[in-house]
């Protein structure tokens, strides 16, 4: 048959293209330069092995967004200095893993292992349905999860209350207390003269 293969008819898939070899005079198209221009950064040994985020020498972003202007309080997760991690665990995550009845709690997701450890705070969210009647405690919930537990016929227990960020909190300033008037004492020639007469 004329489609068998053999030695005689091999011959790749893709047709070989040689590499491009520079430096090798000026006739050959690709001396001198080698195509990498004159000078500059891409002209130099690896430049291409730069790190990731590089920005041609300028303050990376990284490194510029703490200097920028902007709320970093504790009350603004995920930005600024106080930022945190909240493990997410969705309702479809407890209905395939958990019985009815049951109470679910940080010790219980790391025993089923839908938490890795205890360190991290977890939060329910409400992806899935849940039919199951459980007793969810976790630092905090999502509305959509609230409201499908509680439907569910469950309860849910945040461990840390939510914080409203409009609200300001208010200092109480301290009453001024009023000072004591301090008791002179009498001395003997402060006698009452109407003993003498």
């Amino acid at each position: 048959m004329a489609g068998d293969l053999n030695l005689s008819n091999l011959q790749p898939a893709q047709a070989r293209k040689d590499r491009k070899r520079v430096g090798r005079g000026l006739g050959s198209g690709k001396g001198r330069y080698s195509g990498r221009g004159i000078k500059g950064q891409k002209s130099r040994a690896g430049s291409k092995k730069m790190a990731a985020g590089f920005e041609g020498g300028q303050m990376p972003i990284d490194m510029r967004m703490p200097k920028l202007r902007g709320n970093t309080s504790a009350d603004a997760m995920p930005i600024g200095p106080f930022r945190t991690y909240s493990q997410p665990i969705n309702l479809r995550d407890l209905e395939r893993v958990f019985d009815d009845g049951a109470t679910v709690n940080i010790e219980a997701l790391v025993e089923r292992g839908l938490l890795k450890n205890t360190k991290a705070d977890v939060k329910i969210l409400g992806t899935g349905e849940l039919t199951k009647k459980l007793s969810v405690t976790a630092h905090s919930f999502s509305a959509t999860a609230r409201e499908k537990i509680t439907a569910a016929g469950g309860s849910a227990t945040a461990l840390k209350e939510p914080k409203d960020p409009r609200k300001k909190k208010s200092k109480a300033k301290p009453k001024p207390v009023a000072a004591e008037e301090p008791e002179v004492a009498e001395t003997e020639d402060e006698a009452p003269a109407a003993e003498e007469s």
